[in-house]
């Protein structure tokens, strides 16, 4: 049995929360270079260059790299051999982001209740999902999502009968209607089976996976690709611009379902994608 205390949690979230709205991760440094080598527009090739001037800034400066810093997302993913002492760990985690946005100067985005609309003044509760795994390391990620982007969300409750191509279709309708709303170039999440709910985490939790990674599936895999390429011919663009660079990466998880469904949800994310990892 491994024994964390609750107040290393704090500070690694803490951490966590201020790099990933300082520093582009190094997967989306990558995918993001690349587009901007072959970006084929002159329009789009100046968006993406300003985009990275703004990168630089706030990696070397230390400041947000957008203004909206996000509602922190955080997923942990516990091994089953660890205790946990010191206090309650979901008090840790939103402590954490509590410290992470006031500490860092980030926005405070986060309302109190959804209607009445009070903000809580320091960027919490986070949302938070947890998976017990085996072993005694605790996973956590951080991944900070801007609603401008998220509000781009789609959820699809095909038929059976829709398959393969209603799924493809689902997709590229989710990033049409979402068009310059995401700012783009943008990663896109997908999530395949499961149900209601499960399909949305899916495709949150692909946001989080590299980008230029593929999944293991083989038929996934291709999806990914041709959804790639036909995203980048849709003609959206950097900022929505125009230009043949839309999205940099489409990332798919799919899951078991039930015989007489086949949800499909789809979470975009902007150029940034903000996320990062860390193992205690």
């Amino acid at each position: 049995m491994k024994t964390v205390r609750i107040e290393k949690v704090t500070d690694t979230v803490r951490e966590m929360c201020m790099e990933v709205n300082y520093q582009l991760s190094s997967d989306m440094c990558k995918v993001f270079e690349n587009a901007r080598s072959t970006e084929v527009s002159p329009l789009g090739r100046q968006i993406l260059d300003q985009l990275a001037q703004n990168l630089e800034i706030a990696s070397k400066d230390r400041i947000p790299i957008c203004q909206d810093t996000g509602m922190a997302v955080v997923f942990l993913e516990i091994g089953q051999d660890v205790h946990f002492e010191g206090g309650s760990l979901e008090d840790a985690v939103n402590e954490g982001v509590r410290m992470g946005y006031v500490d860092g100067y980030l926005r405070k985005s986060v309302v109190r209740d959804p209607l009445i609309r009070e903000n809580t003044g320091d960027n919490t509760p986070a949302v938070i999902h947890y998976r017990i795994v085996p072993g005694d390391k605790v996973k956590i990620t951080v991944a900070p999502k801007g609603f401008g982007s998220e509000n781009m969300s789609r959820v699809f409750m095909l038929k059976p009968a829709d398959g393969m191509e209603g799924v493809k279709n689902a997709v590229l309708t989710a990033v049409k209607d979402a068009g310059p709303n995401a700012c783009p170039p943008m990663v896109v999440g997908v999530g395949i089976g499961g149900t209601f709910e499960k399909c949305a985490l899916m495709a949150k939790q692909a946001l989080t996976r590299p980008a230029g990674s593929h999944s293991a599936v083989p038929y996934v895999k291709e999806m990914e690709e041709e959804l790639l390429e036909r995203i980048n011919r849709t003609g959206i663009g950097p900022g929505g611009l125009g230009g043949s660079t839309t999205a940099l990466a489409v990332n798919i998880n799919t899951y078991p379902t039930h015989i007489a469904g086949l949800p499909v949800a789809v979470n975009i994310c902007c150029h940034v994608n903000r996320h990062t990892v860390r193992e205690l």
